[in-house]
């Protein structure tokens, strides 16, 4: 009697994009897609925006616990006094702003960035104590928006303004972006963003942060890898495209037309649509709040265009959700508050680098180097190779 033959069954294909793929624990946060509901550590991040400083939710990432008013300041005090440059990167920034006028102020960052580090005296993290790691953090996230700013100024012809020690952190980086103290209620709009967008789960940029820490690497290095993964179309680059959509539809008799075409066409309406929330984005809600508190022309025409959207995908596609993500209201927001479109991308960097410091920083307890593998799907080896003919 023939002995059956086992078949092993054949594996399951690898998820694309590692999508809910499970790659470590964390004590940061978390984003319940279906739920429309985000955290950092137990408070929802939506009402930290709206209620807290940026500094109070740096402080909770960092240290696990919302500060009272005498460590508030105290915290406050210490990351203003790292917001100056060291004297030899400032002499370098006008090189880095020539080199980076066409790639742009991100591109800038990434090499300021890296000086900056060096400059720092920034050492690997897997030769430092936990302390010194949490001061590299500090000294880097206070630096990101003047470091931004500068870049942005210089490349455009002016001179760098110097940090304020008397503004909070949103504030102050408008102040060194335009020359003028802003508007309380533009500089509030600005801070509610940036504390919104300080975190997000394992996204692309974050989970680079977090493999570039599990080398042991130094914090400056961390930071440059998460730069390079924001810098893509898909991650960070949307706010100025969905404006940029805005743009090209133009008035309001041409938006079902340009709608239509593009869902028709199977293509990708910037500002509409996550990886991960299933429902509308709740930063999303947070800033469609924000922009209809200043109104105008544009954010009527922004909301319109969002219901139709929904309206129209509705219609033509049944069945498939799609809403406003983040980047939609952001672009409106950012430009309602008088920031160049080309710096939107950069902003949402200043406020992620805390979030991916934080990363950073609970990677580097744990020295397992992040070493996925991958299914080999090719020819199957080995084969001889063949003579050159």
């Amino acid at each position: 009697m023939a002995t059956p033959r086992t078949v092993t069954p054949a594996p399951a294909p690898a998820p694309r994009g590692l999508s809910g793929v499970v790659v470590t624990e964390t004590r940061l946060g978390d984003v319940r897609g279906r739920e429309g509901f985000y955290h950092y550590r137990q408070y929802s991040a939506v009402d930290l925006a709206r209620e807290r400083t940026f500094e109070d939710v740096w402080h909770l990432m960092f240290d696990g616990e919302l500060p009272d008013a005498a460590r508030r300041a105290a915290f406050t005090a210490r990351t203003t006094a790292l917001r100056l440059l060291p004297g030899d990167l400032r002499g370098a920034l006008p090189a880095i702003a020539r080199s980076g006028v066409l790639a742009g102020p991100l591109a800038g960052l990434r090499t300021a960035l890296s000086q900056a580090g060096a400059a720092a005296g920034f050492r690997p993290l897997y030769d430092l104590t936990p302390a010194q790691r949490r001061e590299d953090a500090l000294a880097a996230c206070a630096m990101v928006p003047t470091l931004l700013a500068a870049l942005h100024r210089l490349g455009r012809g002016e001179d760098p303004v110097e940090p304020r020690d008397d503004l909070p952190y949103a504030a102050n980086y408008l102040y060194m972006l335009t020359g003028q103290e802003p508007d309380p209620a533009r500089a509030r709009a600005i801070e509610a963003y940036l504390i919104s967008t300080i975190d997000h789960g394992f996204n692309a940029s974050t989970f680079t942060a977090r493999t570039v820490a599990s080398t042991g690497a130094d914090l400056a290095a961390c930071l440059v890898g998460a730069i390079g993964a924001l810098s893509g179309p898909l991650h960070g680059g949307a706010p100025s495209r969905a404006l940029d959509a805005l743009d090209a539809i133009g008035t309001p008799d041409r938006i079902d037309p340009w709608i239509r075409a593009r869902v028709l066409a199977g293509e990708r309406i910037m500002g509409f649509g996550h990886a991960v929330y299933r429902t509308e984005d709740p930063r999303s809600r947070l800033l469609r709040g924000f922009a209809e508190s200043f109104g105008g022309p544009l954010v009527e025409f922004a909301v319109q265009v969002e219901r139709r959207v929904v309206e129209i995908l509705a219609e033509l596609k049944p069945g498939r959700e799609l809403h406003t993500n983040v980047e939609f209201y952001a672009g409106v927001v950012m430009e309602q508050c008088g920031l160049p479109r080309e710096m939107f991308t950069p902003t949402f960097a200043a406020a992620r680098a805390v979030g991916w410091s934080a990363n950073v920083l609970e990677q580097a307890e744990d020295s397992k180097i992040i070493r996925p593998a991958a299914r080999y799907v090719g020819p199957p080896p080995p084969e001889p190779v063949p003579a050159v003919a």
